[in-house]
């Protein structure tokens, strides 16, 4: 016997609150979903509404699963995967949206809520931001509410199931908080969750090719921030070391895959006093790990230095991560140089950019020695129209000759990689480094902001007796964009210079305060790790808690506050206390010797004592009409005392 396809208009009031409560879980996915899902989602959510609406069949079983298996191949074929955050967001909107097309009866819809619920839960896997919390307890305030709505009578507004779910979220807040505090924290996650990997990766990459660092400095996202332990350097002595690239095809700079090398720091000679900070990174699924030129000791595990002290972890970073580092500003690394390495940092490509070589060793021939040599270079970028932009013509097949002889606009990596050729077109070992410079405080948060506008290239050089120095070409150039950083040089007007625009400083200062908001949501709730919860634990007095103590704990909270709750409720929905009318009848009942039913009103137990007791006929009907008067009546003292004078005189 087939099953009817056609639908009674049952679920019509409690439909629309599913919908809703579907499309807020769905809310958040839709920037990471393609076009097509929410446009399912909407067509589907519609299409069921109508066929309640005007009492039409549903869909057929074939059409169903024809649609179905059209969607999972489109999920497919859109993330190449069904595995992770992106496939499986995409797979349960759709899965919702085509689960409208059979939903018949509330059981339906139950299945509908727990979709919802996932929803709002994998939301959390691509990020926690401040609004996630409003956000998740709106989210399951609505469902409850949904949930009520699909068992309320005609009479009960959609008002009280709204408070009544929302009362049903305030019992639960203490069991959540309980477990969020005291559930035990571990280092490394139960299982690690793919994010998507359809979407770039901001940030730094580990090439670059002209135009690659401008175009990350129209972007004010976070990089990282920076709590100093003490002293802050001064913007000019803010190099955030990344990665160093050291081959070069003519075009484009690259270097090695992150490598460990013991003997790095050993070859690091410290001078002056250390600084000591605390960076938040930001995640950038890549392995590089970025310090202050130049990191002289990290907390982060599995991170070490490679041979060109650049700090790379072992994973890559796809969550936001915390560490200590301490770093000199002043020092000399690398005094000896092997002669593989010497020769490394020499090499150009056979016959690209023959002008640059040609006029490299004009000018260091005019020069006389290296030290003089570079800073004639300097020079020429200073004195001579050269233009720091953000927004450089294109180059073509000889790129740095084109920059150098033609166009002579670029930002800091034109700088960079032609003063690098420059160098090693004169013999001078010479090499790129990738990072960020300088960085914006934070008046509110007393912390740093190195956003990913302040990424920068500039160059080492190698001078025997001295080691790696660095040299920065772009100071020649843009001397303010070195000395008060990016951020400070938008409002004394050099930015506009360079193609970028400003937003009002009252704008800026509130961005400012909501970021300052947003690290302490980072520090005190997404960076409640095993460190911070130990250090509540020591705070509360437990020495030396470990795991099993905090599940005892725990355990002995929640019960605690289950018990409370419940008597909590008990109190709240306990039956009312009888009054001294119910006392009295309820003796009458019991010396009547006849038994009353539930919900027998005293009217027609009268009737049956009347036959079924050897209390006198017109006893009970007084007991009976005095009882009405005094239970349900005008309030009156005296009906009271008739009911009891009437009890009392019973046998």
């Amino acid at each position: 016997m087939a099953k009817p396809r056609g639908t009674d208009g049952s679920l019509l009031t409690s439909l629309p609150w599913t919908l809703a409560a579907l499309a807020f879980a769905l809310a958040p996915h839709v920037q990471f979903l393609p076009m097509w899902i929410t446009g399912a989602f909407i067509i589907c959510a519609a299409w069921r509404y109508v066929i309640e609406q005007r009492r039409r069949p549903l869909p057929s079983t074939w059409f169903r699963a024809l649609l179905a298996l059209t969607c999972f191949v489109g999920v497919l074929a859109t993330y190449s995967s069904v595995s992770g955050v992106g496939p499986g967001s995409a797979l349960l909107a759709i899965m919702a949206a085509l689960k409208l097309l059979e939903t018949r009866k509330r059981r339906d819809q139950f299945v509908l809520l727990f979709i919802s619920i996932f929803l709002v839960m994998s939301s959390l896997l691509r990020e926690q931001y401040l609004w996630s919390l409003p956000y998740l307890v709106l989210a399951v305030l609505l469902i409850m509410t949904a949930w009520l709505r699909m068992s309320a009578t005609e009479q009960e507004s959609a008002s009280r199931s709204f408070r009544t779910g929302g009362r049903l979220v305030l019992y639960a807040l203490p069991l959540a908080l309980a477990m969020w505090v005291f559930f035990p924290r571990i280092a490394t996650p139960f299982w690690a969750v793919p994010i998507d990997t359809s979407s770039g990766t901001s940030g730094l990459s580990d090439t670059m090719s002209p135009g690659d660092i401008s175009s990350l400095s129209l972007s004010d996202a976070v990089a990282f921030r920076v709590a100093f332990d003490a002293t802050i350097p001064q913007p000019k002595d803010r190099y955030w070391r990344g990665l160093v690239l050291h081959r070069f095809n003519g075009r484009t700079w690259t270097g090695n895959e992150p490598m460990a090398d013991r003997s790095a720091r050993d070859n690091v000679a410290v001078i002056g006093d250390p600084v000591a900070y605390t960076i938040t990174l930001e995640p950038t699924r890549q392995q590089w790990v970025f310090a202050l030129d130049i990191p002289y000791t990290w907390s982060l595990p599995r991170t070490s230095m490679g041979r060109q002290y650049q700090l790379a972890r072992v994973q890559p970073i796809d969550q936001r991560v915390a560490y200590d580092a301490v770093s000199y500003i002043q020092y000399r690394a690398g005094v000896e140089l092997a002669d593989m390495y010497h020769e490394w940092y020499l090499r150009l490509p056979e016959g690209s950019n023959p002008q640059t070589a040609e006029l490299a060793q004009q000018m260091y021939a005019a020069a006389g020695s290296r030290a003089a040599y570079i800073e004639s270079v300097l020079q020429k970028f200073h004195q001579e129209e050269y233009f720091y932009t953000l927004e450089p013509p294109a180059l073509g097949r000889d790129p740095v000759d084109e920059f150098l002889f033609g166009t002579r606009q670029g930002f800091c990596e034109h700088y960079a990689s032609a003063f690098t050729v420059m160098m090693r077109s004169a013999g001078i070992p010479a090499r790129i480094v990738l990072g960020y410079q300088g960085g914006e405080m934070n008046p509110v948060g007393e912390y740093l902001i190195v956003r990913q506008s302040d990424a920068h290239a500039w160059t080492e050089v190698w001078i025997e007796g001295v080691g790696w120095y660095r040299v920065d070409p772009t100071a020649a150039v843009a001397p303010e964009r070195i000395d008060a950083g990016m951020s400070a040089a938008m409002f004394d007007g050099a930015a506009a210079a360079w193609g970028l625009s400003a937003p009002s400083e009252f704008l800026h200062n509130l961005g400012l305060s909501w970021d300052a908001i947003n690290a302490k949501w980072n520090d005190l709730v997404l960076g409640y790790g095993p460190e911070n919860q130990n250090k509540l634990m020591e705070w509360l007095g437990m020495e030396d808690p470990d795991w099993r103590k905090m599940m005892l704990t725990l355990i002995g909270i929640v019960i605690g506050m289950v018990i409370l709750i419940s008597l909590l409720l008990t109190l709240r929905y306990r039956a009312p206390r009888s009054d001294r009318a119910a006392i009295l009848y309820r003796t009458f009942v019991r010396k009547s010797g006849v038994l009353q039913t539930i919900g027998e009103t005293p009217v027609a137990f009268a009737a049956k004592a009347h036959s079924g007791s050897m209390l006198d006929d017109d006893a009970i009907d007084a007991i009976t009409t005095a009882y009405l008067a005094a239970r349900y009546g005008i309030p009156d003292p005296q009906s009271l005392q008739q009911l009891e004078l009437h009890v009392n005189q019973l046998p």
